[in-house]
C-alpha cells in the first residue's frame, strides 16, 4: 500500500519554518518584522509536539545571541528577522563568524527576509552585502521547494564548517504560496552541554581573521560544486542570464515570452557567498553577452565582473542594473527582464503585458472605492495623534515631533497628517530627541516630543532614554502602549506579560522602568481626549528634563477579539450636526467608522466598520456624536 504524501499549500515562510523543524531545530528566536514574522509564528504552532524552544526576543541582536548560545551547547538553532534587523544583529554576527560555533556539534541558521520595493519597510536594503561583510556563507532560494531543501542543507553546512549560515528570503518568496510535500518532523531528544571556549578579543583579531578566510575558501570549493547552482539551456548560448532568487522565474518568463529558448541559457545561483566564480566563468567562456537578473542591488553583477576580470575574460558584455538595462532600484519583474533581454537581442518588444495590467488596474479602480492606508477604527494611536496636534497647537511654540517604527508610522503615509517631523529607524525617535533636547545653548527654542510604541521601546529606545537622562537632555518621550506588537501580527512583547507561546510571564512595566531611571512619568488614556490634551500641555510647559508620557490603551483589534462585542452604539444627531461648515469628524479625525452622508449633508456612522469605542464623542465640539447606549 502506497503511503499517502503530506502535501500542503503553504507560504514560503511556513515552509522555511517546517524545514527547520524537519532538520531538528531546537532553539528558535527572532523579532517580528514583515516579511519574516510567519516563520516563528509557524514554529510556535509545533512547539508542544517537538519540544522546540521558541521566543520573540527583545531585538534581533539578542535573538542571534540566544540562538548562538544554543549552538555553542550542541543544538540546532535558528534566528529570524527582516532586513532591517540584520543591521541590529551585525556586530555580534561578525564576531560569531570569527569564533565559529565550537566543538559540540551545534549548528545555526540565520534567516533574513529582505523587502525589495519596500512593501512594508522604510528601505529596500540588500542583505547580501552584509553576508560578505560579516564573513557568513549565504544561500538564496529561487522557489519555495528549493527553500525547503536549502534550509536543511544550511544546517549541514553549518555543522561541517563550524559557522552560522545565512539564508536570504524576500517578500515574493516569503509571502508566496505553493503546494509542498512535507517531510516528517523528528522528535529527537538532545542534551545541551557547554565544555568549550569561544572568545574574541583584540589580540585574537588577526589570527581569527586568517582562520575565517581559510574557512570561506573551503566553503567556496563546496559551493562551486553545489547542485543547487545549475545551468539550463543551449551550449553555447547567444546570451546567458545569471540569476538568483525571484530573478530565476523572471528569467524563464523572459526567455519563453520572446521565444528564445534555443539561443539563451539560464545560470541559476543559490550559493551567493562565497561566490562560485569558477562555475560562473566556465559557462561564460562560451558567450559574449551576459544579463544579470537579481534584486535589489547589483551584487551578482559586481561579483561576475570581478570573476571575468580574474579569468582574463573582461571583454564580455555584462548587462544588468549597473548598465541601466534593468532599473537600479525596486523588485525584479518579468517585464523588466523581458525588456532588457529584448534590447540585448535587438528584438522588437511591445510592453503589451504592462498595457494589459494598466487596463485591468483602471477597471478595478472603477469598481472599488479608493481607500488609503489608515489606522483601524478605534485605534488608540489616532486619539493620541489628535491629542498631540491639539496640545502642540495650543502651546504655540511649534513643537518638533520625532517618530519611530510601528503602526503610528501611518502618520507619514499619503493619507496621514505627517505630524512626525523625523522618522528613521527603530529607537531613533528617542535618540534624535535626545540630541535635539541639547540644543538650547545654540538658540533652539522649540519643544521636542519623541514617540515610540511599547515593542519599539523595549527593542531599542531604552538606551537612548538612558542617554538622555544621563546627559540632562530636555524632551517628552511619548510611549504608545497598546500592549501588543500590533503592526507585525499581534505578537507578544516584554510588556504584555505573555511569551511567544502565550504562556504567562513576568510583565515588564514601562512606567516602573522609566521611574527607575529618574524620569517624571505620567500615564494617560488616549480615549480621554480632553484630559490627555491638558496633560500634554502641562508637560510642554514644564520644559525641564526628560518627561515620559505613557498613552495606555489596548489595541482595539485585540480588544475586539477578546470581548467580541462593541462597548457602545454610536449615533449622530442630525439636528445638531453642522454639516459641511464643520466636518471635523470626517475630514480631520478621519476614523474609517465615520463617513459623510451626501443625501443629508451630515456625518454618519458606518456600523459595519465602527468599533464602538466612543472616542469620536470627545472630538465633536457640538456633542453631535453620542454614545447612545452601552452594548451588553
Amino acid at each position: 500500500m502506497t503511503k499517502k504524501k503530506d502535501v500542503q499549500f503553504l507560504l514560503g515562510n511556513e515552509v522555511i519554518a517546517h524545514s527547520a523543524l524537519e532538520a531538528g531545530v531546537k532553539f528558535v528566536a527572532g523579532y517580528p518584522g514583515t516579511p519574516s514574522s510567519e516563520i516563528i509564528n509557524t514554529i510556535v504552532g509545533y512547539a508542544d509536539e517537538t519540544d522546540v524552544y521558541v521566543e520573540w526576543s527583545v531585538n534581533e541582536k539578542v535573538a542571534c545571541e540566544g540562538a548562538a548560545a544554543a549552538a555553542f551547547a550542541g543544538l540546532k538553532s535558528l534566528a529570524s528577522m527582516k532586513n532591517a534587523g540584520l543591521s541590529v544583529a551585525l556586530d555580534f554576527l561578525t564576531h560569531l563568524s570569527m569564533t565559529g560555533l565550537g566543538a559540540n556539534g551545534g549548528s545555526m541558521v540565520v534567516v533574513v527576509c529582505d523587502d525589495p520595493d519596500g512593501h512594508s519597510s522604510g528601505d529596500e536594503t540588500d542583505s547580501r552585502w552584509l553576508a560578505r561583510f560579516s564573513y557568513a556563507p549565504l544561500l538564496e532560494p529561487s522557489t519555495i521547494a528549493e527553500a525547503n531543501d536549502l534550509v536543511k542543507w544550511a544546517y549541514e553546512l553549518s555543522n561541517e564548517f563550524d559557522c552560522h549560515v545565512m539564508l536570504r528570503s524576500y517578500t515574493r518568496l516569503s509571502h508566496a504560496s505553493n503546494p509542498i510535500e512535507l517531510g516528517k518532523i523528528q522528535k529527537k531528544e538532545v542534551e545541551a552541554r557547554t565544555d568549550n571556549n569561544s572568545s574574541i578579543s583584540p589580540y585574537l583579531a588577526r589570527p581569527k581573521h586568517a582562520a575565517v578566510l581559510k574557512r570561506l575558501a573551503r566553503i567556496k570549493e563546496r559551493f562551486e560544486a553545489s547542485s543547487f547552482n545549475r545551468y539550463e539551456g543551449p551550449e553555447p548560448a547567444d546570451v546567458v542570464i545569471i540569476c538568483s532568487g525571484s530573478g530565476y522565474q523572471c528569467a524563464w518568463d523572459a526567455v519563453e515570452s520572446l521565444g528564445v529558448e534555443n539561443s539563451v541559457g539560464i545560470l541559476k545561483l543559490a550559493t551567493l557567498w562565497p561566490f562560485p566564480s569558477n562555475l560562473v566563468t566556465k559557462f561564460l567562456t562560451q558567450t559574449e553577452r551576459v544579463l544579470i537578473a537579481e534584486e535589489v542591488d547589483p551584487v551578482i553583477e559586481v561579483y561576475v565582473k570581478a570573476a571575468l576580470t580574474d579569468a582574463r575574460l573582461s571583454n564580455k558584455n555584462v548587462f544588468g542594473r549597473e548598465s541601466g538595462h534593468i532599473p537600479d532600484y525596486g523588485e525584479i519583474t518579468p517585464n523588466r527582464v523581458i525588456a532588457a533581454l529584448a534590447q540585448i537581442l535587438e528584438i522588437p518588444y511591445e510592453k503589451s503585458l504592462e498595457a494589459d495590467q494598466r487596463k485591468l488596474s483602471e477597471e478595478i479602480d472603477q469598481l472599488l472605492i479608493s481607500r488609503g492606508l489608515a489606522w483601524c477604527p478605534g485605534c488608540p494611536h489616532r486619539a493620541t495623534f489628535w491629542t498631540l496636534e491639539k496640545a502642540m497647537k495650543r502651546d504655540g511654540r511649534n513643537a518638533y515631533l520625532t517618530g519611530d517604527i510601528g503602526c503610528y508610522t501611518l502618520d507619514v503615509f499619503p493619507g496621514g497628517k505627517k505630524q512626525q517631523n523625523l522618522l528613521h529607524a527603530m529607537g531613533s525617535g528617542a535618540g534624535l530627541a535626545s540630541g535635539l533636547g541639547q540644543l538650547r545653548r545654540f538658540g533652539y527654542k522649540q519643544p521636542v516630543v519623541a514617540m515610540c510604541g511599547d515593542s519599539t521601546f523595549f527593542h531599542s529606545s531604552i538606551p537612548a532614554l538612558i542617554n538622555a537622562v544621563t546627559n540632562k537632555s530636555n524632551y517628552i518621550q511619548v510611549v504608545l502602549d497598546n500592549q501588543v506588537t500590533a503592526m507585525t501580527g499581534f505578537q507578544n512583547n516584554p510588556g504584555t506579560g505573555f511569551n511567544a507561546l502565550g504562556q504567562k510571564t513576568p510583565r515588564i512595566d514601562i512606567e516602573t522602568l522609566c521611574q527607575s531611571l529618574g524620569c517624571e512619568v505620567t500615564v494617560a488614556d488616549p480615549f480621554n481626549v480632553r484630559e490627555s490634551i491638558r496633560t500634554v500641555q502641562n508637560l510642554l510647559k514644564d520644559d525641564t528634563g526628560v518627561r515620559v508620557l505613557i498613552m495606555r490603551r489596548p489595541c482595539e483589534l485585540v480588544r475586539m477579539r477578546l470581548e467580541k462585542t462593541k462597548p457602545y452604539a454610536i449615533t449622530v444627531d442630525n439636528d445638531s450636526c453642522r454639516g459641511e461648515e464643520c466636518q471635523i469628524c470626517t475630514s480631520q479625525f478621519q476614523c474609517p467608522g465615520l463617513t459623510w452622508d451626501p443625501e443629508t449633508g451630515k456625518a454618519a456612522i458606518l456600523d459595519e466598520i465602527c468599533s464602538g469605542c466612543g472616542v469620536c464623542t470627545d472630538i465633536c465640539p457640538f456633542g453631535t456624536i453620542q454614545k447612545e447606549r452601552e452594548v451588553s
